[in-house]
């Protein structure tokens, strides 16, 4: 039974994780209206709510019956925002201690690439592993505010990162397009929101890096595009045609993010493709990337959307499914990582 931890950001999140049932109880306190009026997460205000936060939520844990049979914490390493990190590895050495079990480091990027798994265990850990056989080796495209990968799970279960965006992010570019179109933050939601029955060909913005032999992706031009489109446009103009700005600035984000996974799946290597991260939430990206697997006739795992953004979940069950990736010593020298790379391994990796 593996308690997790996960204050990577924004997100005080708790959850229980079972090998034999899978995952049998997720507690998350988002800070959304917190940051909301400040145009993005402040550092310290999110610190500041993770020490408020986990108290009481590490309580609501405590009355579940799942609590008595903890045998590990798990916990994101990294990457993630110092303090917040800070704030998640103290607690979880706390209740190692308390607990008298080992403590394990998570890395967050990896709990991602791992998401769309979870929903394959029903709850026998035997057929989980059946079912992953046949989907490895998987092409995932992690997709959230602050990172833009591509990643291969191989059939080792070792994650190796195929790209990465030379600059912004695809959730960055979301949310600075938003605060240029003064719709406010998050970025992606109210983007995709302004962009109902607006026409995504009204306006040509740049897809960034469009030659398939490169992989990487490429979101700062995309930015400077839009706000030199509305340099040009009146404040009348703005609000009349928001919805066309919006819909042509998530096609333009969304067909970038697909030019990329296509020319990767093109290899014909892969079993099976992947989504998640917080912008795989977004519908015109599902139905995009569900639409590519029918076409490649590979079958497409898209995280739940309660497992897209930062959740102690994945993290739980990435504890248990990532072979490589977790630190599995006791843990209690262990320290916060905050540039961890998504295809980072400790050094010495211990299965049980």
């Amino acid at each position: 039974m593996i308690l997790a931890l996960e204050s990577s950001c924004d997100e005080t999140a708790v959850a229980l994780f079972d090998p034999r049932r899978g995952l049998v109880g997720e507690w998350v306190r988002t800070q959304m209206a917190l940051h909301e009026k400040h145009g993005g997460v402040v550092p310290d205000l999110a610190t500041r709510e993770h020490l408020r936060d986990f108290p009481p939520m590490l309580g609501l844990a405590r009355q579940h019956e799942a609590w008595s049979g903890i045998t590990a914490v798990a916990v994101t390493q990294g990457p993630g925002l110092a303090a917040c990190l800070a704030i998640g590895l103290a607690s979880s050495k706390a209740l190692s201690l308390a607990l008298n079990v080992p403590v394990w480091g998570v890395n967050h990027l990896r709990a991602h690439a791992f998401s769309p798994f979870i929903r394959l265990h029903g709850g026998e850990a035997g057929a989980f592993e059946a079912a992953l056989v046949a989907l490895l080796p998987h092409l995932g495209l992690i997709v959230s505010g602050g990172n833009t990968l591509l990643v291969e799970i191989t059939t080792e279960r070792r994650v190796r990162v195929i790209a990465t965006t030379r600059d912004d992010a695809a959730g960055e570019a979301l949310d600075k397009g938003a605060k240029l179109l003064g719709l406010g933050y998050p970025g992606g939601p109210l983007v995709e929101a302004a962009a109902r029955g607006g026409d995504s060909a009204a306006f040509d913005f740049p897809r960034g890096l469009g030659r398939r032999d490169n992989l990487e992706f490429s979101f700062s031009g995309l930015k400077t595009s839009l706000r030199y489109q509305l340099e040009k446009l009146s404040l009348e103009e703005v609000q009349t045609r928001r919805a066309d700005l919006c819909a042509s600035y998530q096609q333009a984000v969304v067909d970038a993010l697909l030019r990329k996974l296509e020319a990767a799946s093109a290899t014909g290597r892969y079993a099976s493709l992947g989504l998640s991260g917080g912008v795989a939430n977004n519908t015109l990206l599902r139905q995009r990337v569900s639409h590519l697997g029918q076409n490649l006739r590979l079958p497409v795992l898209i995280a739940e959307p309660k497992h897209t953004g930062d959740n102690a979940g994945m993290i739980g069950f990435a504890a248990w499914a990532d072979l490589h990736g977790v630190d599995r010593r006791r843990g209690l020298d262990m320290e916060i990582a905050p540039n961890a790379q998504a295809d980072a391994e400790p050094a010495s990796s211990v299965q049980v």
